[in-house]
């Protein structure tokens, strides 16, 4: 806390002593100055002190390391720099050497290495940060030092999954959607050990209050994560009913937006060469005098505009001699003739065979209308004309349940009929 650069940092009239939240980092200077060593410095003097550093204590068996062992082990890196790097550890307490000059690890050379082993573990990982604060939780559990402040970062980030969640549903980008579905499945096992974490951290009678408060927050963040898989699938079903797909090729609208996305831009500009027109600009119909004494007159209210002129315009007369194109009912007169010579019942594909499928269909139609018309109301139609003849024809129809094989004039089956003469009643 002596440190006289801090008060370069802190306002004017603060001492150091007198801000706590120093205090705890201040008494952890010699790990700081740990990872100060390690980072100090351009990207790859920090990857060669790294490198050194984890394969020295990647060895378990027999942790000391002798010079020659060392130079053997790292003979893929020039001497002179290797020395400038075992110097630099040794220096800042990395590394400590014995009095028969081997090379081991310090204590905090070691927990250094530790903490950077398990941060590369989980970084091989989509979420690194749950994973790594879930399992150091886990450790702090088992040796009873879990605190509020450990609970906190887990809190965090929970909550920033949260937040990143529901901008990905609002967002509306399926894209977006599926990729954080993806995550949150990816975090589902660290979800249910952070679950069985709390169980046990809650049912400790004694635990502390700031802790169980926080692992309180800490359940209902996880059960907002547990009901996002809901809210991710219902976004994503609003997609699907506004997804396009393109004629009877089977592309839909995703499809083409995902092939768009794996594009880049120069093959993008590409595309969008010839699909945006440019706009030319309007020429200037008024200049600045003829504006400026358009204004004056509204200014002084001599311009006010007359009102539209709304009425309509005079009625025209309907055009005359003009007749509506008559019905050709030609087939239904014929039909009609048929029908009232009928001799003897006839088998209903006999009765509407004749010119192809479309005159038989038509033929069978009338039939049904006429079956239908003489159940409810035998004297009902028009009362003159081609139509109300047909439908006062002395004939019964009658349509059965089942199909019976036609194979001519483009009939390849017919519901069962007959069509027969209705009977007259003895006067």
């Amino acid at each position: 806390m002596n440190d006289p650069f801090l008060s370069d940092f802190l306002a004017a009239g603060v001492d150091a002593d007198e801000v706590p939240e120093l205090a705890a980092l201040a008494s952890a200077r010699p790990l700081l100055d740990a990872f100060i060593t390690l980072f100090r410095g351009t990207e790859t003097e920090v990857l060669m002190r790294l490198l050194v550093l984890r394969e020295i204590g990647r060895e378990a068996d027999a942790p000391r390391w002798a010079p020659e062992a060392l130079r053997a082990r790292f003979s893929y890196l020039d001497p002179v720099k290797l020395e400038t790097v075992l110097k630099r550890l040794r220096e800042n307490g990395l590394l400590a050497i014995g009095e028969d000059g081997h090379y081991a690890l310090s204590d905090h050379g070691r927990n250094a290495v530790a903490a950077i082993a398990m941060l590369l573990r989980f970084g091989e990982e989509e979420d690194a940060e749950l994973g790594f604060l879930t399992a150091q939780l886990a450790g702090l559990q088992a040796v009873g030092g879990i605190t509020a402040e450990s609970l906190g970062h887990l809190l965090s980030k929970l909550n920033d999954l949260t937040w990143h969640f529901e901008e990905a549903i609002a967002s509306g980008s399926e894209f977006r959607i599926l990729d954080a579905r993806r995550r949150l499945s990816a975090n589902g096992r660290w979800l249910e050990r952070g679950t069985e974490l709390l169980d046990k951290l809650l049912a400790d009678p004694e635990v502390d209050f700031d802790i169980a408060r926080i692992a309180q927050r800490i359940g209902l963040a996880q059960s907002r994560l547990a009901r996002a898989d809901a809210s991710f699938q219902r976004a994503l079903n609003k997609i699907e009913a506004q997804r396009v797909t393109l004629g009877a090729s089977g592309i839909s609208s995703s499809d083409v937006a995902a092939w768009l996305r794996g594009l880049d831009a120069a093959a993008l500009a590409t595309l969008a060469a010839d699909a945006c027109a440019s706009v030319p600009e309007l020429p200037l119909l008024a200049g600045g005098h003829e504006l400026l004494d358009r204004a004056e007159s509204l200014l002084e209210g001599g311009g006010s505009a007359a009102p539209a002129d709304t009425t309509l315009p005079p009625a025209d007369a309907a055009a005359t001699g003009f007749a509506p194109q008559a019905e050709d009912l030609r087939m239904l007169e014929h039909f009609t003739h048929r029908l009232g010579a009928l001799p003897a019942p006839q088998p209903l594909h006999h009765v509407i065979a004749g010119g192809g499928f479309a005159p038989a269909s038509y033929r069978l139609s009338l039939l049904a209308l006429l079956a239908d018309g003489a159940e409810t109301a035998p004297e009902g139609g028009p009362e003159d004309g081609p139509v109300s003849s047909f439908m006062r024809l002395p004939v019964e129809v009658e349509f059965g349940d089942t199909l019976t094989a036609v194979g001519e004039d483009e009939i390849g089956a017919m519901t069962l009929g007959e069509v027969r003469p209705r009977a007259t009643t003895a006067a």
